[in-house]
């Protein structure tokens, strides 16, 4: 992987560039902002190759956060980054402090992913996958954490929404160049936990994993993370992460072979006044 900074250098560009295809984007002092529509959640980061932030610059893109009407959500890599932790929390911001994880190629343990199922985009499925992927998701995070509960086939189900003509074809268009990958678990039967990888050149970011309450902590979670770890790295990505909620959820991924390399920060005001941040690998199970 290269010397530390090397690492935190190439997930510095990885960051800077996803949310790019799919984001406005704008530029104030040290900070760039992504706004983003739909259901994707709009925020600030560090920007790449600028001075380290200072109290002032969080202020102003705070104000034009507000002015658009955006949440006031800040993320960045405490190492890539360490002076803005102090000054987001001296603002009364408050500051999710999230395991970074980094995959140990050697550590995958023989058949790890043999639970879950990867998605092929040219298979007729492929639709209905994605959509059950989706509804997976929605009610997993909705029950967020590793707390086995009621919520299962029924819930999912119900949130399972048939894909627009326009959604469905970048989908495909994504899985088919290798910029997306998914999977599911179990591998047979309806599936109950779900996730993705994207991927830049040659790193790939695991999120999105999640588990419908009623099925967690049979190991399902795990499944779908290492057969997307496994997918990233026989397919040339050098570089796979991911990020856990919780270092309850990062357990899970250490047992597939990630090892804690740092710590992701999402910082957001009080609850009492704030919007939810974006929700990491925080629905695993």
């Amino acid at each position: 992987m290269g010397s530390v900074r090397g690492l935190f250098d190439r997930l510095e560009r990885f960051y800077d560039t996803v949310p790019r295809d799919g984001a406005r984007v704008a530029e104030l002092g040290s900070f760039v902002l992504f706004v983003r529509s739909g259901t994707h959640a709009s925020y600030a980061r560090p920007r790449t190759g600028s001075a380290a932030p200072n109290a002032a610059d969080l202020a102003t893109m705070r104000a034009q956060q507000r002015e658009l009407g955006l949440p006031e959500v800040f993320e960045w890599v405490h190492e890539s980054t360490p002076d803005l932790l102090p000054l987001a929390e001296a603002g009364g911001l408050v500051v999710l402090r999230a395991p970074l994880l980094v995959l140990d190629p050697a550590a995958v343990p023989p058949g790890a992913g043999d639970r879950a199922r990867l998605l092929d985009p040219d298979r007729p499925r492929f639709a209905a996958d994605v959509a059950v992927r989706r509804a997976i998701a929605q009610v997993g995070f909705g029950s967020p954490g590793m707390l086995v509960g009621p919520a299962g086939a029924v819930e999912r189900d119900a949130a399972t929404v048939a894909l627009a003509a326009d959604d469905l074809a970048g989908e495909r268009r994504w899985h088919r160049s290798g910029r997306v990958a998914s999977a599911l678990a179990p591998a047979r039967g309806p599936a109950l936990s779900s996730g993705l990888f994207q991927r830049v050149d040659d790193v790939a970011e695991i999120a999105g994993v999640a588990t419908v309450p009623a099925a967690r902590r049979i190991g399902l979670a795990g499944a779908v993370t290492a057969a997307l770890a496994i997918r990233a790295r026989d397919t040339g990505a050098g570089l796979v992460f991911l990020t856990a909620g919780s270092d309850e959820v990062a357990r899970v991924y250490e047992r597939v072979g990630f090892r804690r390399a740092g710590t992701a920060c999402i910082a957001e005001p009080p609850p009492a006044s704030a919007a939810v941040p974006p929700t990491y690998s925080t629905g695993a199970g």
